[in-house]
């Protein structure tokens, strides 16, 4: 779905200016240093979000974690606008925006560099030839492992089970430790900090599935050999089975 274009972008996105990173790859290597500045105390942490969207979980948790520096990449303005302006009026100092894609994250961040990354709600690209677009594909994953340190973590979260399950087993053939999997992470209860889309999944009964998946010795970075093209890997959903179908027939 297209996302709206917003009114008066440009001038919005002007008030916000000093939340967003402009130049993000000169910060490469220097992110924690940044963030010192920006916070006025030293960053424990450093937590990236790919597709923070709105920015409702982005905003929540940065401000639950005011020793992280917090940065969110979003490609969609549009969307990425309202997330500023949330941050804005929470006046939430731990946090900045860089307006780009995950697939350039080796550009911005040092090997090691980044402690933790959240993917929510990713787009599932159920066709088979998409499945490289997939944030949980092993070229991403690749991406994360170069820039995470050993034991740093993706925290992943979707609605779509065929999505969650194809992704922990990419995960697994990537060598990652798996734990906190769940279907049903909102029947689990507990405080849960959620996006904007989980809010309505959440109040429309519809199941999140949740894991946390740590980089080990064993986990394949960008230094890995080249990765072979993925085959038969259509998400067969209730959005995708027709087009899935499509693919197989035309790969076989």
């Amino acid at each position: 779905m297209r996302m709206r274009k917003r009114p008066n972008l440009e001038p919005r996105m002007q008030k916000c200016a000093e939340l967003m990173i402009e130049r993000p790859e000169q910060l490469r290597g220097l992110w924690k240093t940044a963030g010192k500045e920006i916070m006025g105390r030293e960053a424990e942490k450093l937590y990236l979000e790919l597709g923070c969207g709105k920015g409702r979980f982005t905003v929540d948790t940065a401000a639950k974690l005011p020793e992280v520096f917090y940065v969110a990449l979003e490609k969609v303005p549009d969307a990425m606008i309202i997330a500023m302006e949330r941050a804005m009026d929470r006046a939430v100092r731990n946090l900045r925006f860089i307006d780009g894609d995950a697939a350039g994250l080796c550009q911005i961040f040092a090997e090691g560099e980044v402690d933790r990354i959240y993917i929510n709600f990713c787009d599932p690209w159920p066709k088979s030839r998409d499945a490289k677009f997939r944030l949980t594909s092993p070229g991403f994953l690749r991406r994360y492992a170069s820039v995470l340190p050993r034991g740093g973590q993706i925290h992943f979260k979707t609605d779509n089970l065929p999505l969650f399950s194809w992704s922990i087993e990419q995960l697994e053939k990537e060598g990652w430790q798996l734990s906190e999997i769940t279907e049903d992470l909102h029947g689990q209860g507990g405080e849960i900090i959620m996006t904007d889309y989980e809010a309505k999944f959440a109040a429309e009964s519809i199941k999140i599935n949740r894991l946390v998946a740590a980089k080990t010795e064993k986990t394949l970075d960008l230094s890995a050999p080249p990765l072979e093209r993925m085959r038969f890997a259509a998400l067969r959903d209730a959005r995708g089975y027709a087009e899935s179908l499509r693919d197989k027939e035309t790969e076989e």
